[in-house]
């Protein structure tokens, strides 16, 4: 199989590249994979294997319809991971937003259908659903977006289930909860407060710190996309849980003790416009259909995370840790 990874010099594009040709997906020892990526402040070419035999580096931008007519023949599938993804940058400015996750999807679609390419697998997030006071969302659940970033993804979403319903292209779309692990780019949460606490640096918590997330380790997160890409439907939606919520609050304790901080570095900042307060998703759907379930805990990999961080600050050191937690 030839599969073109959109957006895999970043966190879990990357993962999911890294995973395939290290052989760690059943029946993709042989896969070939190109890789589409802009190379913007989040991703880095470090990333991916320098050197590997089944894999070729494209940098471009995939709302550029020439390159993508140049890269897409002889592919059998997509799996686009491409997006601008960051919520408080969404805030600031939407318009890079709408353009790389709403164009940038219709391009890479337009193209996949323009050259045959056999199936689409559209990486989305839970956010797109907005916010829930209790319960779970299932895949059935109104889209009502509440940040320009989610909102955008939410019209990327649609977009490509019109690709399918219209075309009868074979689009597929997962929808996510919050990611971590090794590797994230130090403006989310987790490895913001981590690389900032691993210095002495304070933190900031938004408002009281009781919003609350789902939390999924980016190995679950790419072995389910992986599912969904040899066994999913056409049409169809996945929600990928973590299985652990907590508050934000709660979180930032369990990053002091890794870290060995306190709380007196701990800043609680104004809150974000429009913040949602609660995500969590029913992913029943692809753990009854596609036998998918996280085997990272929580604890397991906050463990390893921290670690991770602290034994590579040459990846992270020189990088931009924005103000706002992204989360």
């Amino acid at each position: 199989m030839r599969i073109l990874v959109s957006g895999a010099a970043g966190f879990i594009g990357s993962h999911f590249v890294r995973t395939l040709l290290s052989g760690g997906y059943p029946g993709h020892g042989e896969d070939r994979v190109t890789v589409v990526d802009k190379l913007t402040y989040a991703a880095t070419r470090r990333n991916l294997p320098p050197d590997h035999p089944r894999l070729t580096f494209v940098q471009g931008d995939v709302c550029d319809v020439a390159l993508m007519d140049r890269v897409f023949p002889g592919h059998d599938a997509v799996v686009h991971f491409a997006a601008e993804s960051h919520v408080d940058r969404s805030v600031e400015g939407a318009a890079p937003f709408v353009r790389t996750n709403v164009l940038g999807t219709q391009t890479l679609l337009e193209a996949a259908l323009r050259h045959g390419v056999g199936v689409f697998v559209h990486i989305s997030t839970d956010e797109v659903y907005g916010s829930l006071a209790q319960g779970r969302w299932t895949e059935q659940e109104p889209l009502l977006p509440n940040s320009p970033y989610a909102a955008s993804k939410a019209a990327a979403d649609l977009v490509a289930r019109s690709y399918w319903r219209t075309h009868g292209l074979d689009v597929r779309i997962t929808r996510c909860a919050n990611n971590y692990g090794p590797g994230q780019h130090p403006e989310k949460l987790i490895p913001l407060f981590v690389t900032r606490l691993l210095d002495g640096e304070p933190v900031p918590l938004y408002g009281d710190g009781g919003n609350v997330r789902e939390w999924l380790h980016v190995d679950d997160h790419c072995h389910a996309v992986r599912l969904v890409l040899d066994e999913g439907k056409a049409g169809e939606v996945y929600n990928i849980g973590g299985g652990t919520h907590l508050t934000n609050k709660e979180m930032t304790q369990r990053l002091l003790d890794l870290c060995g901080r306190d709380w007196s570095l701990v800043q609680h900042v104004t809150d974000r416009k429009g913040h949602d307060l609660r995500y969590a998703v029913d992913d029943a759907k692809i753990r009854r259909e596609l036998g998918y379930a996280p085997r990272h805990s929580l604890d397991e990999g906050l463990r390893e995370t921290v670690a991770w961080y602290a034994a590579n600050r040459d990846h992270w050191e020189a990088r931009e840790r924005v103000a706002g937690p992204g989360y």
